[in-house]
């Protein structure tokens, strides 16, 4: 990530560790995902442990995981700054 936001100029990294924080923001993002397709895999497929569909499942979801990994580490760092530095069209 760059140093500052070439928009505003504020700092992306305000402590030394500060982003550590994140791997709770994207644990909470992974358990969320993983709920959503559940919900869904259970409505579309269906899971049953008789034949084995609870491991397609566990299986097919940790894959999309692993894809989506990039996007999620990038998606928690923006969501944790936001919850520390307010934004607002007052600001310049």
């Amino acid at each position: 990530m760059p140093e500052k936001c070439p928009e505003c100029g504020q700092k992306t990294e305000l402590q030394t560790g500060f982003y550590f924080g994140t791997g709770y923001v994207s644990y909470a993002l992974s358990v969320a995902f993983l709920l959503i397709y559940f919900i869904i895999y259970k409505f579309t497929i269906g899971i049953s442990i008789k034949d084995n569909s609870v491991l397609s499942y566990l299986f097919s979801g940790i894959g999309i995981l692993m894809l989506l990994q990039p996007w999620l580490m990038r998606m928690s760092r923006v969501l944790y700054i936001y919850m520390f530095v307010k934004y607002g069209s007052h600001q310049e």
